[in-house]
């Protein structure tokens, strides 16, 4: 455990040990990784019997599911723990319990507060128990709940088991998931390390309880926030390399190696040093130094006792509630890095927890490295795995488990076994969807779906003449400007697209000299602005959004000059710029057939700004037209950390105004699909944003009743899908639905695999109905929910989410990293928040050029 939690600055708060699932009638500390108990299907009649469809080729694929063989059906039994004197330390609770073995038997889970049992105790049982100085604290154990082999607590309590199975393979768990570092892949030229790993899960699925478990990877760096600070104050002076070292912490995952646990940097003390105290809880102080320094060796102990001993002891000699390292902080003058709890357990006091700069790991990639061809092509070889990589590393961790003995007797002990191989399984793949342009239509190859090279030769559905525009440019990227102009006029006549002579203007190359002519030249009757930057500089690049998203409302695009001055790629670059640019100022590439007539479709995502107070932005994109290919945006800025969107009312009823202006009726559909949402929060979306969305279309205005749905987008799941043939695995067809065997019982739910990858493993996306009035046959969500992937404008392919999802996600992502404040209302029916940045998250198939903005 860390030293250092003070109340800004001096209240010591001490955290908590590692973290696993706690399950509590109590209502504590329950983290529902899973969303258990939100049932939605119950209340759709339409799907009530079946949700499965009929659309597509039949195709065998396998999944990272593993089928539960055997289960216990005794009943389990839920007990509440308490002991007096109160023991704070987790680990030495647990060896006092453990003392009574007798009466609690060998299979039993206990998470420092609830014990779980296959056998019935008394209603209250008090045992006593002796510590290694014979003092004696007395147990209590009530019992709380009795809980049927169906109850979905239960499939938690099996989690918490295989999390314990994972311990005994010694596993470390960072997060959520369980890495090994000593099969740590150490990455020199980059000064990277990779700790290989598993994410599990135990849940009831369609027909059976199955364990998910996928592959994953931690990436550290070797450079410890210290060598941080040092660089940038040796680049940038103590007073600049202050802000620096701000801009580029704060929001940052970090790791102590001592504990191997991971911390999200909120803040910098810099009024603090390792020198500074905190307060033990016997009232005494004790600084930071004196506290990593000090090391209690315990050699005469086996090595899975020390850590327990080391608790004890420092408890019965010092009263603090925590482990000392035997570690010499070598600089004294270091700031302290803070991370700020989002909840205080029972008992602790409220502040910050305190850590020291060079004990704390960098994790992850910077913007940089992910630039950087080379890093990411070398970390690729080892986190990129595809289909039957994958399915080796799986296999050989099952047979781990299988060969364990002990991993082997701790399941039996449970009655509990797992299916030797992995769950095969029937899913559909849907056809491709033809692209509509000006000149025809357009049929891509399924295998590939995206169409960048028939761009070249179809006119836009609508293209918008650029009359009157400006290109800023600096002296010495004048020749970059001119050929950048060049080709814009080469390859806007096959786009239909009318291009008036720029007006050029050679500026300094400074913030203040872009500042100052776009103040000067931009007007009314502009309609494009190109700034050509010599280097990527965020400072310039944001103000430049920031001016013209707010101060003087005008779509512009930024590009690098590096990236105009390649001759083999100047023609592509161009008529990726000429399609951004006609977006940007309201035009439309591509469309579909979309069946839906008098429909709105409204994609919703959140992005955390964490300069700007670490306010949430909520960005809300809806159609406007039948072949959804003009929108409208507004963005809601929120209190701190908050994912759910309070502004939803003022964005609905916004959108249902634009888009009466528009088509001069109400729409009879409301479809919205909400990304951004995390675990655990799919109640409180059921619960309060769905309400929102009623009462405002109550509002409108009397006897409006369109019909509704809402679909949560999920990215961020553990389920991969392999098809399998000719002895081999591969990635499935873009457009490959599941919505058998591992969707949730409870819910309206499938898996859409919709983009094609070059590399590496497909991500599906999961798609979960959880109110729905349109009745709309689940073969038609689904092919609807396909189409939405093609309508993303910056890339000319198939995405991972639906269009509007990605354009709420680039217009949050706008608003949070640049301009932190609402965009100007006369934008709101333009494209302009697009911009070609490799984001890993995106899941893009293909990422576009990172340098075009």
């Amino acid at each position: 455990m860390e030293a250092g939690a003070v109340a800004r600055p001096s209240v010591t708060q001490l955290s908590a040990g590692v973290q696993d699932i706690v399950i509590s009638e109590r209502g504590g500390r329950r983290r529902d990784f899973h969303d258990l108990g939100v049932l939605t299907r119950q209340e759709m009649a339409h799907v009530k019997d079946s949700k499965t469809g009929a659309t597509g080729t039949p195709q065998m694929l396998i999944t990272n599911h593993i089928k539960l063989v055997s289960r216990p059906q005794w009943v389990l039994y839920q007990y509440h723990i308490d002991f007096k004197p109160p023991m704070e330390a987790r680990r030495l609770r647990t060896a006092l319990l453990y003392q009574h073995e007798e009466l609690l038997g060998l299979a039993r889970a206990f998470d420092g507060a609830i014990l779980f049992l296959p056998r019935r105790l008394n209603k209250v049982t008090e045992v006593v128990s002796q510590t290694r100085n014979k003092e004696s604290v007395k147990i209590t154990i009530t019992l709380t709940n009795e809980l049927p082999p169906t109850s979905p607590t239960c499939f938690q309590f099996y989690n918490i088991i295989f999390k314990r199975i994972l311990k005994i393979l010694n596993m470390t768990q960072i997060g959520r998931n369980y890495y090994n570092p000593k099969d740590a892949i150490l990455i020199s030229a980059h000064s990277l390390n990779i700790w290989p790993g598993f994410t599990a899960s135990i849940l009831q699925y369609e027909s059976s309880i199955m364990l998910n478990i996928d592959v994953s990877h931690k990436v550290l760096r070797n450079e410890t926030v210290y060598d941080m600070l040092a660089s940038y104050f040796a680049r940038h002076g103590p007073k600049a390399g202050k802000d620096v070292l701000a801009k580029e912490t704060l929001g940052q995952i970090v790791l102590t190696q001592y504990n191997n646990r991971t911390y999200r940097v909120d803040e910098i003390f810099w009024n603090m040093n390792p020198q500074s105290t905190f307060k033990k809880y016997d009232g005494t102080d004790i600084s930071f130094v004196e506290y990593y320094k000090t090391c209690l060796f315990f050699s005469s102990l086996a090595p899975h006792c020390v850590a327990l001993a080391i608790e004890w002891v420092s408890r019965r000699l010092t009263s603090l509630y925590y482990v000392q390292y035997g570690i010499q902080i070598k600089d004294l003058q270091q700031p302290l890095i803070a991370n700020i709890p989002k909840k205080v357990k029972p008992g602790e006091k409220a502040g910050p927890l305190l850590l020291i700069p060079e004990l704390c790991h960098l994790t992850g990639l910077t913007d940089k490295m992910r630039s950087d061809f080379t890093v990411m092509k070398d970390l690729a070889v080892y986190t990129r795995l595809d289909p039957s990589q994958r399915v080796n590393v799986v296999d050989k961790f099952l047979n781990r488990i299988n060969r364990d003995v002990i991993v082997q007797k701790e399941l039996r002990d449970w009655g509990l076994s797992f299916d030797s191989k992995l769950l095969m399984f029937q899913g559909r793949t849907l056809p491709a969807e033809k692209i509509v342009t000006t000149g025809g239509s357009y049929s891509y190859e399924p295998g590939f779906a995206e169409w960048t090279r028939a761009m070249k030769s179809y006119s836009l559905v609508t293209a918008i003449n650029l009359n009157s525009w400006l290109l800023l440019f600096t002296r010495r990227n004048y020749d970059e400007a001119n050929q950048l102009l060049q080709h814009l006029f080469k390859v806007s006549g096959q786009l239909g697209i009318y291009l008036n002579n720029a007006n050029m203007l050679e500026i300094e190359d400074s913030q203040a000299a872009y500042m100052h002519a776009l103040r000067q030249h931009v007007t009314n009757t502009t309609q494009m602005v190109v700034c050509v930057l010599s280097g990527a500089q965020k400072a310039k690049y944001d103000s430049i959004k920031r001016f013209l998203c707010v101060d003087r409302p005008t779509p512009s695009q930024c590009v690098l000059a590096k990236t105009l001055s390649r001759p083999n790629t100047i023609l592509a670059v161009a008529l990726k710029i000429a399609l951004q640019m006609n977006c940007k100022m309201g035009g439309a590439l591509w469309s579909l057939e979309i069946p839906l007539p008098e429909a709105m479709v409204v994609g919703i995502d959140c992005y955390h700004d964490t300069l700007a107070g670490r306010k949430s932005i909520a960005a809300f994109v809806a159609s406007m037209n039948k072949g959804l290919t003009s929108w409208f945006s507004r963005c809601v800025v929120q209190d701190q950390r908050q994912e759910i969107v309070d502004g939803l009312l003022v964005c609905m009823l916004a959108a249902l105004q634009a888009y009466r202006s528009y088509q001069q009726v109400l729409p009879k559909k409301i479809l919205i699909y909400r990304d951004g949402v995390g675990d655990g929060q799919l109640k409180t979306i059921v619960n309060y944003e769905i309400k929102q969305f009623t009462d405002c279309i109550r509002s409108v205005e009397p006897n409006y009743n369109p019909k509704l749905v809402v679909v949560v987008v999920k990215k961020r799941i553990n389920a991969r899908f392999f098809g399998c043939g000719s002895g081999r695995l591969y990635n499935p067809l873009p457009g490959t639905i599941i919505d058998t065997e591992v969707t949730r019982p409870e819910w309206y739910d499938f898996f859409l695999i919709s983009q094609s990858v070059r590399q590496g493993t497909v991500s599906p996306t999961h798609y979960n109905v959880i109110y729905d009035t349109l009745g709309m046959p689940p073969d038609y969500l689904q092919r609807f929910t396909y189409k939405l992937c093609h309508l993303y404008y910056n890339w000319s392919g198939v995405i991972r989410v639906p269009a509007p999802c990605q354009y709420a996600h680039k217009l949050a992502f706008l608003v949070g990293q640049s301009i932190h404040t609402d965009p100007h209302a006369s934008l709101s029916t333009k494209l302009y928040y697009l911009f070609a940045n490799t984001d890993v998250s995106d899941g893009l198939a293909q990422p576009t050029s990172p340098r075009l903005c």
